[in-house]
């Protein structure tokens, strides 16, 4: 890869809720990036197919509203000769922000009077970038928030405390010699996210699942947001229990078959806690334990990755 570099990302809370106003909290996840490059070599099998991705998604940028923002279509065509492509290890439909980091790159490279991630960062600003982005992601969701390529674009963590009110904040630091642990266990397979959100689209028109969101879901994941940033590791996991179960009763099709056990195991022993990493359906699922040692062990037929240890 050249650069400039667009990392992963993970949504640690917010995932559904910040589609109906709920805080969302978003962290830069170092471990993958991405890159746009061109080339007048001839692309082996990996590039073209990335290569058809991108010269499909920014030719689509010319629907967008010129009033939102606006890109240098000239350079557009002249890259789309040359070959362009996303040099990225970031896996796809994992939940880590593989679209929102070529979104984050498309932008930087094309867009006109763009916001630098490096000024200072009002929440205007940081509201105009994510509607920006929520309307350049739309080419692969069908709807977003905007919030994965803005984490990605910024490579800070975000904030989000309603649809009107976001900030790049720091979190609490690590304690690498903690007994707890954050981390991702790859369900061996991708998920696909536009019928992921459709079908959650679909059930909130449900009044039962539109009045859990909005009564139970939102509330516990505005919680879980609020005891991570204050380091109240007693309450944030007396609500990571509600959130896991409120996921594993009211979301079932976004987990995996093969996971559902371990998710319900995890719930009744309170040795860790289960919940969706993105869109669910496949990808990488979020675990939070008390205890990474006995978790890990637990878990030892799967793959695991610590992402945060407290």
């Amino acid at each position: 890869m050249k650069g400039p570099y667009f990392f992963a990302k993970i949504l640690l809370f917010g995932e559904y809720g910040i589609i109906n106003d709920s805080m969302g909290l978003s962290l830069p996840f170092n471990h993958f990036k991405g890159s746009l490059i061109t080339s007048k070599k001839r692309l082996d099998l990996l590039q073209l197919k990335s290569h058809k991705r991108v010269k499909s998604f920014i030719n689509s940028l010319k629907l967008i509203n010129s009033k939102v923002v606006s890109f240098d279509m000239d350079k557009i065509r002249n890259d789309i000769q040359n070959q362009i492509y996303f040099d990225s290890n970031i896996p796809q439909g994992y939940g880590v922000g593989s679209s929102g980091a070529l979104v984050a790159a498309v932008y930087d490279r094309y867009a006109k009077n763009k916001i630098n991630c490096l000024e200072n960062l009002t929440n205007n600003k940081l509201l105009k970038l994510k509607l920006i982005f929520s309307q350049m992601e739309s080419f692969f969701h069908g709807k977003s928030s905007g919030l994965d390529p803005l984490n990605c674009y910024l490579n800070l963590p975000i904030l989000i405390k309603s649809s009107k009110k976001i900030e790049s904040i720091s979190i609490p630091s690590q304690n690498i010699n903690g007994k707890g642990a954050i981390f991702l266990l790859d369900s061996g397979s991708a998920g696909k996210t536009a019928s992921m959100v459709n079908l959650f689209m679909k059930n909130m028109k449900t009044d039962s699942f539109f009045k859990m969101i909005k009564d139970q879901f939102i509330l516990t994941t505005n919680k879980c947001v609020q005891y991570f940033l204050k380091s109240n590791q007693k309450n944030l996991f007396m609500h990571l229990k509600k959130l896991s179960k409120l996921v594993f009763i009211n979301f079932k099709p976004m987990i995996p078959d093969q996971f559902k056990d371990i998710w319900l195991k995890g719930i009744n022993n309170d040795l860790y806690y289960l919940k969706l990493c993105g869109s669910g359906g496949g990808g990488y699922i979020l675990g939070f334990t008390q205890n990474w040692i006995k978790a890990k062990n637990e878990l030892k037929e799967f793959n695991l990755c610590p992402i945060y240890y407290f």
